[in-house]
C-alpha cells in the first residue's frame, strides 16, 4: 500500500494530539476514560488475538499469566468521531510548475492521512467524505489500524470532479455527522458551496475546522511574460502579462482571503492555510499544537 506520509512527518505527529472543545471532561477526541485505549471504546471482554489487531490492544499482564495473546473487546464506541472532508472539485487539481506531479488534492490526501493517523493513535473513530458533483464518497467512522488502511485505500481512489457537491447531494453527510463530532474540511475554499457547508455545519453545532489549500503561484505569483490563465472549473481564460498582473493579483487575492477568514471567524470556525511547498503536518500543528484541555475549560 502506498504510504502518503513521509517518515519525517510521521515522526513529528507523535508530539501532536487532536483536541476538541467538547471533549474536555468527557469521553471524546483523545481524552478517553476507557481501559481500552487501543480502540477508544468501553472495555467489555477478552478475545483471542487475530492477525491485524493492534499490538497495544493486547493485555500483556494476561499474556504473562497464560502465555497466550488476548485483546480487549469493546462494548460501546466513543460518542465522538473525527470526520475528514475533502473538496474534490476541479480547482483542487491545480498544481505548480515547480512540482507538476503534485496537486492540491494530493496534498489534501496526505493531510487526511495525517489526521487519520492521529485519530487512530488516540483511539478515536474517524471517517471520510469526498465532496464532488458526481456524488459523495463516504467511509463511515470506525477505529483502529484496519480503518486507517481502509481510509488510505479510499483516498487513493478519489479523483477530481467538475464541481463541488450540490446541496441536494448532502443528505448522507447530515445523516452521518453527529452533533458532538469534529469536522475538518480540506478545501481551497474557491467554491461557495464549500464555505457554505462549513458555515452550516458550524451553525448546526458541529465543531468545524477548515484547512485552506494554496498553491505557490497564489502565494508568490511568479509569472513573467505572456501567460494564458484559465479557471479550471468555469473554463474562462485570460491572456495577460504576468509581471503586469502581479501586484493587482496579490492585492485582490489577499482581500479575498481576508473576507473568507472573516466569514469563518464570525461563526467560530478555526482555520489554517497550507501551501503546497510546506510539510503536510504544518496546518495541523497550527490548529492543534497550541491547544490543550486547559484552553477549552
Amino acid at each position: 500500500m502506498v504510504d502518503l506520509l513521509p517518515p519525517d512527518v510521521r515522526s513529528r505527529l507523535r508530539g501532536l494530539r487532536l483536541v476538541t472543545r467538547r471533549a474536555v471532561g468527557s469521553h471524546g477526541i483523545g481524552l478517553h476514560q476507557s481501559h481500552s485505549r487501543g480502540a477508544g471504546l468501553e472495555f467489555a471482554q477478552y478475545r483471542a488475538y487475530e492477525p491485524g489487531d493492534e499490538l497495544r490492544q493486547i493485555d500483556w499482564k494476561l499474556y504473562a499469566r497464560s502465555d497466550k495473546f488476548f485483546v480487549r473487546e469493546a462494548e460501546r464506541e466513543s460518542p465522538v468521531a473525527v470526520w475528514i472532508l475533502i473538496d474534490a472539485s476541479a480547482s483542487m487539481d491545480q498544481r505548480d510548475a515547480a512540482r507538476p506531479e503534485y496537486s492540491r488534492l494530493d496534498a489534501a490526501k496526505a493531510i487526511a492521512a495525517a489526521i487519520a493517523e492521529l485519530a487512530m493513535r488516540q483511539g478515536d473513530r474517524f471517517g471520510f467524505i469526498a465532496l464532488g458533483d458526481a456524488g459523495l464518497r463516504l467511509l463511515p467512522p470506525a477505529t483502529g489500524l484496519r480503518q486507517r488502511d481502509r481510509l488510505l485505500l479510499e483516498l487513493l481512489d478519489v479523483g477530481i470532479a467538475r464541481g463541488f457537491a450540490a446541496q441536494a447531494q448532502m443528505g448522507p453527510l447530515w445523516e452521518r455527522i453527529g452533533a458532538q463530532d469534529l469536522v475538518i474540511l480540506i478545501s481551497d475554499c474557491f467554491d461557495e458551496g464549500a464555505v457554505a457547508l462549513a458555515e452550516k455545519l458550524a451553525s448546526a453545532g458541529r465543531e468545524t475546522l477548515v484547512i485552506e489549500m494554496l498553491t505557490l503561484a497564489e502565494r508568490d505569483f511568479p509569472f513573467a511574460g505572456g501567460y494564458r490563465f484559465r479557471d479550471p472549473e468555469t473554463g474562462e481564460e485570460l491572456l495577460a502579462d504576468g509581471a503586469a498582473l502581479r501586484a493587482e493579483f496579490l492585492a485582490r487575492f489577499a482581500e479575498a482571503r481576508a473576507a473568507l477568514h472573516a466569514r469563518l471567524d464570525a461563526i467560530g470556525i478555526r482555520h489554517a492555510a497550507h501551501v503546497l511547498d510546506e510539510p503536510v503536518d504544518l496546518p495541523l500543528r497550527r490548529l492543534f499544537a497550541a491547544q490543550s484541555a486547559a484552553e477549552y475549560a
